[in-house]
Parts: C-alpha cells; sequence; structure tokens
C-alpha cells in the first residue's frame, strides 16, 4: 500500500493559505475580497495549533532584561 499523498502540517497550512500570505499578493486580496462579499465568516485558516516562538535565550534587545537590573 503506498503512502497517501497529503500528509498535513498546521504550521505549512497556516504559511501558503494564511491570512498573511494571502495579504502579500495581488491575488490573494482578490480572495479575501471575494469571501468578505460572500460572508464568509473564515477568511483563512486560523493559527490555534501553531505555537508562538518564544525566545529562551533570552537576548537584550527587549526592555524585561533592562527592567531586571537593579541600580
Amino acid at each position: 500500500m503506498p503512502k497517501r499523498t497529503y500528509q498535513p502540517k498546521i504550521r505549512r497550512r497556516a504559511r501558503v493559505h494564511g491570512f498573511r500570505k494571502r495579504m502579500s499578493t495581488a491575488g490573494g486580496k482578490k480572495v479575501l475580497k471575494s469571501r468578505r462579499r460572500k460572508g464568509r465568516s473564515v477568511l483563512a485558516p486560523q493559527r490555534v495549533h501553531v505555537k508562538p516562538h518564544v525566545d529562551w535565550n533570552g537576548t537584550k534587545s527587549g526592555s524585561a532584561s533592562s527592567n531586571n537590573k537593579r541600580k
């Protein structure tokens, strides 16, 4: 039995078909416009399962690191 062709990946789904990808092209904006006109409540796939990026290395660019220092 061969492997099925559709192997779903949530992150790829968000990157290829997501809202920001649609907004980056003229055709994508047209798709969103037509979906809004039709009254779709969901314009693009939701990112509910994609985890936000957390910087565990604690870079010093943020203001949180400067707040922790006592003078």
